[in-house]
């Protein structure tokens, strides 16, 4: 799975949008929420939600970073004047959370809760299935208190429910809040688990007359079942972490990807690194990813990213022209080779064929590039055309003077990746024996 953080207001939307259906037996959560960007007019707020005028406002962040009331940056305001002044005098500008220092660009405002007592719930996915954390003893402070945290492991198949809950509860949990967190964690851990969550945690929410409210909320989902709950999801974005800053290769292929009805996607990681992947679909791209870190070259792996949900032959193209321009930039320090991986499972609709001719037209282009800086390619694709489209990477391979070594099916998916590492391997033994040589 990909892990991929969303906005403190994307979780607590979802939270209202589902709340009759998980939470049927609590009052109703209304989910006011404003999020506020640079592009954003603060003078016609007011207008566009009224209900601003009408209570008391907090506003904070929302870009991905905890500790924000540590860092002085949730204010809670009166008025909506005192809340849009607040924002003005910080939006755009630079703030340093830890050691890394960006720009604030989005806040999020709703309404002030008053409330006595508050708990913490997270929930995070492992291998075996999920783990519960929950403690009456909740805020910003809960790291003090973590002895006060308790676990509940629960398998794949298991569920959870609201006398589970209850169960870990200390006993100097109020008598009449119970039933109300042990119906809300009940009812989130199904939540969780329906919308593709990875990771929920909500410090603090507050409990009181049967209703709960979430006051603070961190969230990541696996954006790999995106074509499962995307009706579910709504209108959902993934914003970088807060310090790191889109590159232009970076913006160009988001604002393709948000043009089309295919996935494009694409994160430099290491823009010096020697293995590169060009890969369809997003599970492979995790698998891809795993196998090159497995295999121990995880500082080398340059990036991260898919192309699926059959896109054109000019968007592959441009997506590929994309990645060659960063990989051929320049040769490698120490004068070894770099690899480029173009990998993926069987694919169920994207015409392999159709996009392999938009890869084909862009290695043409970098042909040049590609001999200077010692690029070699690894090519592994199964699918519709798949046949037409390894006929095309082959002949290609003759006709640029670019090793190229193209599998089909027969191949296991992610075979390639070992076959381009131990051919790295073998050329650094090679040029170690050939030095030993020179010295001796």
């Amino acid at each position: 799975m990909a892990q991929r953080g969303i906005r403190e207001f994307d979780g607590k939307r979802m939270l209202a949008r589902h709340w009759s259906d998980y939470f049927p037996q609590l009052p109703p959560y209304p989910g006011q929420l404003v999020l506020v960007s640079p592009e954003t007019k603060l003078g016609d707020l007011g207008q566009a939600h009224p209900w601003l005028h009408e209570v008391s406002l907090v506003v904070k962040p929302d870009q991905l970073f905890g500790k924000r009331g540590k860092h002085g940056l949730i204010q809670v305001a009166s008025t909506l004047n005192e809340a849009t002044r607040w924002i003005a005098e910080r939006i755009n500008r630079d703030a340093t959370i830890g050691h890394v220092t960006d720009k604030l660009t989005h806040f999020l405002i709703e309404p002030f809760v008053p409330h006595e007592r508050e708990y913490y719930v997270a929930i995070n996915s492992n291998r075996d299935g999920d783990t519960v954390h929950l403690s009456s003893h909740g805020g910003v402070d809960i790291e003090s208190v973590w002895d006060s945290v308790v676990k509940l492991h629960i398998g794949v198949t298991d569920s959870l429910t609201p006398t589970d809950v209850q169960a870990l509860l200390p006993p100097d949990t109020p008598r009449d809040q119970l039933t109300t967190i042990g119906n809300f964690v009940s009812g989130l851990f199904r939540f969780y688990r329906d919308l593709a969550y990875t990771y929920l945690e909500i410090n603090p929410f507050a409990a009181c007359d049967r209703a709960v409210v979430p006051l603070d909320l961190v969230a990541r989902v696996d954006d790999t079942a995106q074509f499962e709950v995307a009706d579910k999801w709504g209108e959902l974005s993934f914003p970088p972490p807060f310090g790191r800053r889109m590159t232009p290769e970076e913006q160009y292929i988001r604002a393709m990807d948000e043009k089309s009805g295919a996935s494009l996607k694409l994160t430099i990681l290491n823009p010096s690194g020697r293995i590169w992947t060009m890969v369809a679909g997003g599970g492979a791209s995790v698998i891809y990813a795993d196998t090159i870190v497995d295999l121990g070259y995880g500082k080398e792996l340059a990036n991260y990213g898919e192309y699926s949900g059959n896109p054109s032959t000019d968007e592959t193209y441009e997506y590929a022209r994309t990645i060659l321009d960063l990989i051929t930039r320049e040769k490698d320090p120490s004068a070894r080779p770099k690899y480029l991986l173009i990998g993926g499972g069987i694919a169920n609709f994207t015409d392999v064929a159709k996009t392999f001719t938009g890869i084909v037209k862009a290695l043409r282009q970098y042909k040049q590039k590609l001999v200077d800086t010692d690029v070699r390619i690894f090519v592994r694709r199964a699918g519709p055309n798949y046949e037409q489209g390894l006929r095309l990477m082959q002949q290609l391979g003759q006709e640029l003077g670019v090793p190229i070594d193209v599998h089909g099916p027969e191949l296991h998916m992610t075979r390639i990746v070992n076959l381009a590492l131990e051919t790295d391997a073998a050329a650094a033994n090679a040029a170690q024996a050939h030095q030993v040589v020179i010295n001796g």
